[in-house]
């Protein structure tokens, strides 16, 4: 343990020395998240659960399954059809909407996943009835470009840049290691990224989370997506609902299913999920796009679900103020 915490000090120390003495959040975010060596998803991320270090919704509850597996029904085209899970956790979700949709309306079912933890699980649920790619841009191409994509907690996982109002202008934050500890750093950024939360009269001190890099990530394979629909499942609301009383932003961090706030996030490098609320309304920007549906979670399901749900978890996930309310869902079309 004491010699892995010094490889990752020791990666940190020469990272922010080749970057000038201050490493940006957005990079210490992507390191801690994806490095390949010592990043939570690529290296550390336990099962999901409660051995693990959160539980997404596919584990407590099938009626998104259900409804997931309708929505797709009702968006196939004719002929043999393909669909395409980015980002498919332990698996859970894609054998419950292979279930939902049954054997004889069964797509080509595809999963874009670059953690090799969890595509080993993955792999290990589903056997031959999938296919892996490592780009949805690979799996595009096996499709002919014509695919049904869907999403759930993924956009969350996009390392995200950090901006704060101070005396009336936007600073950028980034982080700095000095006698092992870490401190926040602060300067004017060059420019700022193309977001709706600049658009918007904040006060000073309120922070604000941006994810340049999934906007240039969808840009990257949507030149390959000639026809579809995109299904976005995730937490976060439009800006500047997002926003409201939270002066301090949404980022956060999760270990053995404890949520961690403050500069306990920046602990434990590469050993907890870090987080942030998704800014839907940055989502709903791009105009390659035609946005169909914006509703809560809990509306998603209860429309497409086609069944009473029932249980605690959907108890949990129907009452208001709560995850179904918390969760958002987009269709975009192509």
């Amino acid at each position: 343990m004491k010699e892995a915490a010094a490889a990752k000090l020791h990666f940190l120390l020469e990272l922010q020395h080749h970057l000038g003495g201050r490493i940006p959040f957005e990079r210490w975010m992507q390191e801690a998240l994806y490095h390949a060596e010592f990043g939570y998803y690529t290296a550390s991320i336990r099962e999901f659960g409660r051995q693990g270090d959160f539980t997404t919704w596919p584990l407590l509850n099938e009626g998104l399954a259900r409804a997931i597996a309708n929505w797709a029904l009702e968006h196939r085209p004719s002929g043999r059809w393909n669909l395409i899970e980015i980002g498919a956790g332990a698996g859970t979700l894609a054998v419950s909407v292979m279930k939902a949709i049954g054997w004889w309306n069964r797509p080509r079912y595809r999963i874009v996943e670059i953690s090799p933890r969890l595509r080993r699980a993955q792999q290990d649920r589903l056997g031959s009835s999938a296919v892996w790619h490592d780009s949805v841009l690979e799996a595009l191409a096996a499709s002919a470009g014509k695919a049904l994509i869907f999403s759930n907690e993924l956009v969350d996982a996009f390392p995200c840049r950090i901006f704060a109002k101070h005396s009336g202008s936007w600073r950028e934050l980034s982080l700095g290691i000095e006698g092992g500890r870490v401190s926040e750093l602060w300067r004017d950024p060059k420019s700022l990224p193309g977001s709706s939360a600049f658009s918007h009269s904040w006060p000073d001190g309120q922070r604000i989370e941006v994810r340049e890099c999934y906007q240039a990530w969808l840009q990257e394979w949507l030149p390959g997506w000639e026809s579809g629909c995109l299904l976005t499942i995730d937490y976060g609301d439009v800006c500047p609902d997002l926003y409201f009383r939270r002066p301090g932003g949404t980022l956060r961090a999760y270990a053995h299913h404890q949520r961690l706030e403050g500069r306990e996030v920046y602990a434990g490098f590469g050993l907890r999920d870090i987080t942030a609320d998704v800014n839907f309304s940055d989502l709903q920007m791009p105009s390659a796009f035609s946005n169909t549906e914006f509703t809560t979670l809990a509306a998603f399901i209860s429309k497409h679900a086609r069944t009473q749900l029932k249980g605690r978890s959907a108890e949990l996930l129907l009452r208001p103020g709560g995850a179904g309310d918390a969760f958002k869902v987009l269709v975009q079309k192509r």
